[in-house]
């Protein structure tokens, strides 16, 4: 037996040295490149020995290589420095990317290079040695190379080596390890890696390689899809804003211009939904602060947002452009280079100052390419406040979860907002909020907010009953939801007791959103509703008590606030009390454009003083919501939502064909540029029909 596994060693030491021999360039372009790709992140998110990376970036280095076995020995070198100097200049530029953004380069920003020239004198000052010491890689590789060529080494390798073979081999473990990475990620690596907005996340996860591949890939999808279909695109879209139809409810209402020469100020609540303005714990409201500044402005009760996997992102367009998001891809990320129409823009033709203020960096959704491009004058991103960055410190209340704590985010926009005042007539800017995000599991953080419930149990033996208090919801998905969004309540009452306060700020308008829902499942929101406090459990459908939550029900459970709000109290009196059409994000725009007195020829909302009950609101999975009815499109089936309602026999028809041509329009405006290259062509055929 020992004389076996005595040999069996023998044998591997001796194949391990053969193999090293016989393959030392190919070796030494791997240790290369590894040790490149280990020091970029350890200058950048220092998870260097992080080991589904490692595994991630092996396997891409060990595929890519394995086509170097197809080379003649003698002319492999070639092969690998090539590759060594693709990724030389991928962790020179990403490295140097980083230290400006704390993020990593994506292809689709190679368009704005161009723009680093006024910015230069900073790039030189923020330089560091080792964003330039991977250039070093390549020379080591070339050095090795000459010390290899003295020797008979390629000589040799020309008459032994087997390269389909060797070839073949290596790719197949690459594929096995690249495998491993896929197995063991997680649905939500899978979500990021998708979406591609959490650059830092996608890298420490899959290693800069797939980071980078994958980049390339969803930037070449929409310039090869805008390259086919366009006059079909182009004729759908003058045709929809030429008809009849789109002119059926415009003119103007008891709100047109009351807004004019008003100073405007977005608020983007993060993860803030309606029905949290309706919960009450001992006696205390969840959101008492938002609840009072609904009670004093006008409260938009069945307000809805229309993401799809741009989320945040998505909002900001839809609102700011009333388009739809992109079928495909988030528009931030993909489809920046297009001309849009926005209220920045137009604010700004009648002489307001934009900007854009949030807690995360710029490079977030690629803010700091879309945001200008918007018409934001100026942003006020992560790089602009002051805090402790101490993430792992429990005690830090400065940080909670992706940064910034509201609070303190909140206590820092003062300033620069009174600055602004100071300093402009009239100004038009969205401030983001940041804490509200999930995964709510900051409960140290979020203060005080008793969630716990009393009820009456009875033993049935005895008869005897007594008060049972309960703090069933503390640790729950919906219940650290609820804490996280007290929080951020009061984050927002602290700024909007300041505002009050305050001397300034008469002639603005505070306009509050939430931007989406938490993406509580409806099993985790159904806590709010059926839970049973004897079992401990949820209550089953047959329970005489159950309420009904279907699929339905949380759908339609997924409304925002939106409030427009002043301290001024002539312009209150005006801009108050509850607003309950159904109103999607789309309808912003329509609605507050009439109010500021400008107008985007190109939406795809509407007024909703206009519209009124007419309005329905399509989201990206092609759904649709009426005040009658929620259409669900997966199934071509829908709940009646309004009781009593009678439907006419071609109203689901008439609206699936509205839906559609919605997104269709929509779609083809981001993906082909329609507003630059056709929006001239319909002005011309509207004026002409005018003239007729």
């Amino acid at each position: 037996m020992k004389e076996n596994v005595s040999l069996f060693f023998r044998k591997l030491r001796r194949n391990i040295i053969e193999y090293i021999a016989t393959n030392r360039l190919f070796l030494t372009y791997v240790i290369i490149a590894m040790l490149g790709l280990m020091l970029v992140r350890y200058f950048t998110t220092e998870n260097m020995w992080a080991f589904e990376t490692l595994i991630c970036d092996l396997a891409l280095v060990l595929i890519i290589g394995s086509f170097g076995y197809l080379v003649k020995p003698k002319n492999q070198y070639r092969y690998f420095m090539i590759i060594l100097i693709i990724f030389a200049v991928m962790e020179i530029i990403n490295s140097i990317y980083y230290t400006f953004y704390m993020s990593f380069a994506s292809f689709g920003e190679l368009g704005t290079v161009g723009q680093t020239e006024t910015v230069m004198d900073s790039v030189y000052d923020k330089l560091k040695l080792t964003d330039l010491m991977y250039i070093l890689f390549p020379f080591l590789f070339y050095l090795i190379h000459s010390k290899l060529l003295k020797t008979a080494y390629y000589n040799f390798m020309s008459v032994v080596e087997k390269g389909k073979k060797m070839c073949t081999v290596t790719l197949l473990i690459g594929c096995l390890f690249l495998a491993y990475t896929f197995v063991t990620a997680t649905a939500t690596d899978y979500s990021r890696l998708a979406k591609q907005w959490n650059r830092v996340y996608v890298v420490e996860r899959f290693g800069l390689v797939l980071y980078q591949i994958n980049d390339l890939i969803q930037t070449l999808t929409p310039k090869f899809s805008s390259l086919f279909g366009y006059e079909e695109a182009a004729q759908s879209f003058v045709d929809y804003f030429t008809s009849d139809d789109i002119d059926l409810y415009d003119g103007d209402n008891k709100y047109t211009n009351i807004l004019d020469g008003y100073n405007i100020v977005f608020i983007h609540m993060e993860g803030m939904q309606t029905y949290l303005m309706d919960l009450e714990f001992n006696g205390l409201e969840a959101t008492p602060n938002l609840n009072k500044i609904a009670s004093e402005g006008m409260f938009f009760t069945n307000f809805y947002p229309q993401v799809s996997i741009g989320t945040s992102s998505d909002t900001e367009f839809t609102l700011l452009t009333s388009l739809m998001p992109a079928a495909s891809g988030a528009v931030f990320t993909s489809y920046y280079d297009r001309n849009y129409i926005s209220i920045p823009k137009l604010l700004k033709e009648k002489g307001y100052y934009t900007f854009s203020m949030h807690g995360n960096y710029a490079s977030m959704w690629n803010r700091a390419t879309v945001h200008p491009a918007l018409g934001y004058d100026d942003m006020f991103f992560e790089e602009s406040y002051t805090y402790n960055k101490d993430a792992d410190d429990p005690n830090n209340l400065e940080y909670i979860n992706l940064g910034i704590s509201d609070k303190k985010f909140f206590e820092q926009v003062v300033p620069i907002l009174e600055n602004i005042e100071i300093n402009n007539d009239n100004y038009m800017g969205t401030i983001i909020t940041l804490s509200n995000h999930s995964p709510f599991k900051y409960l140290d953080k979020y203060g005080e907010y008793d969630m716990s419930t009393t009820y009456n149990e009875c033993d049935e033996v005895t008869g005897l009953c007594e008060d049972v208090t309960t703090n069933y919801l503390y640790g729950t998905d919906v219940g650290n939801y609820i804490m996280s969004s007290h929080y951020a309540d009061a984050a927002l009452g602290e700024f909007f007791e300041y505002v009050n306060n305050s001397t300034a700020f008469d002639n603005t308008v505070f306009v509050l959103y939430g931007d989406h829902d938490a993406k509580l499942s409806r099993n985790a929101l159904n806590y709010l509703y059926n839970y049973d406090y004897k079992t401990g459990e949820l209550k089953s459908e047959d329970d005489s008590s159950y309420i009904t939550y279907d699929d339905y029900d949380h759908e339609l459970n997924k409304n925002t606030p939106f409030i427009i709000w002043t301290k001024n109290k002539s312009l209150r009196n005006k801009l108050h009390g509850k607003v309950d059409y159904v109103m999607g994000m789309y309808d912003v725009m329509p609605t507050l454009g009439n109010m500021l007195g400008i107008e985007n020829e190109f939406a795809m909302g509407h007024d909703i003083f206009n519209i009124k009950n007419d309005n329905f609101v399509v989201f990206p999975n092609g759904n649709f919501l009426t005040n009658l009815i929620y259409y669900d499109n997966s199934n071509s089936q829908y709940k009646v939502i309004k009781e009593g309602a009678e439907l006419p026999a071609d109203y689901i028809s008439n609206l699936l064909d509205k839906s559609e041509k919605i997104l269709e329009v929509s779609n083809a405006i981001i993906v082909h540029d329609l507003i630059k290259n056709e929006g001239e062509t319909v002005r011309k055929m509207k004026e002409k029909e005018v003239v007729e």
